[in-house]
Formats: structure tokens, sequence, C-alpha cells
């Protein structure tokens, strides 16, 4: 069985050390869904997915690579990267839910999935701060990694 990686021998917090891994080209995916009332998504698209603070889709993006960027200040016991690239995209579903996918990608030690996760998550919340002033029942339906690759073991959502 597998053991957290976060904990210390004496199981303390604490960072993993990355020092032996090899620099290795790693990247992540992860997704966002949010589902929206009628009126919201109706205003949105009324407006061509603008409001008076902007272009919902296009800050939201921002936010999102932003949020990326910050990884390291928001999960206590993640490394400090620099990202070698973070794209995310926005779109709405057949069931007209927002899916947002953000991409990060790093030659390094270690990998990029928080990264990935957290300029998902800040996106979506973005949308959410975005939109609140219509309503309020605006539901983050799911945040997860679709896949990762690069490190010891490469992952990919079925």
């Amino acid at each position: 069985m597998s053991e957290f990686t976060h904990l210390d021998k004496d199981g303390q917090p604490a960072i993993v050390d990355v020092g032996s891994k090899k620099i290795t080209h790693r990247k992540a995916v992860a997704q966002a869904i949010i589902s929206l009332p009628e009126n919201v998504l109706t205003a949105l698209k009324e407006g061509d997915f603008k409001t008076k603070k902007g272009s919902v889709f296009q800050i939201a993006i921002i936010a999102g690579i932003m949020g990326a960027k910050k990884t390291s200040e928001l999960i206590p016991l993640c490394h400090p990267i620099g990202l070698d690239n973070c794209n995310l995209q926005i779109e709405l579903n057949d069931h007209n839910e927002i899916v947002i996918e953000c991409t990060a990608s790093i030659e390094a030690k270690t990998g990029v999935e928080m990264e990935a996760l957290t300029g998902a998550s800040v996106a979506a919340l973005t949308i959410y701060d975005m939109c609140k002033a219509l309503s309020h029942d605006i539901v983050i339906k799911e945040i997860k990694l679709i896949e990762k690759t690069g490190g010891k073991n490469d992952f990919k959502r079925a």
C-alpha cells in the first residue's frame, strides 16, 4: 500500500524532498464544471458572455492562469515552481454547463497537477463571482484531474 507523501517519519507535515528526482516533462489537465440557472445562462448568452465587469470567460482565463501560478502560496506543501505553460479553455457543453479545462506543463522534478486543479478552480470561482449578482444558485459541480504525465506514474481518467 502507498503511503502519504506529505508526512515525515514522525507523522508531521513535510514538503516532499524532490532533490533526487529526475527532471522530466510533466503535464496535467484538470476540469471544472459549473451549472448555471437558466436566467443567468440566458443573460450571458444575450450579452455575448460580457458583463459590466468585462468578458466573463476572458477574465476567468486570466484568473485561472494567475491562480495556477500562485498554487504554492495557496496549498501549503506544494513546491513553488515556474510553469512553462498554462492554458485554459472554457466552453458550454451539450447540457448548458460551463466546462473549464486547465492544462499546465513544466520540465521539472515535480508535477503540475495541483497547478492545473488550482487554475480550473480559480477560473470557476471567478465565473461564480461575475455571475452572482443575477443568482446565487450557481453550482461548481466538480473539479477533477483528467490526466497527468511525467514522473513516476501517468494517469488518465477513463
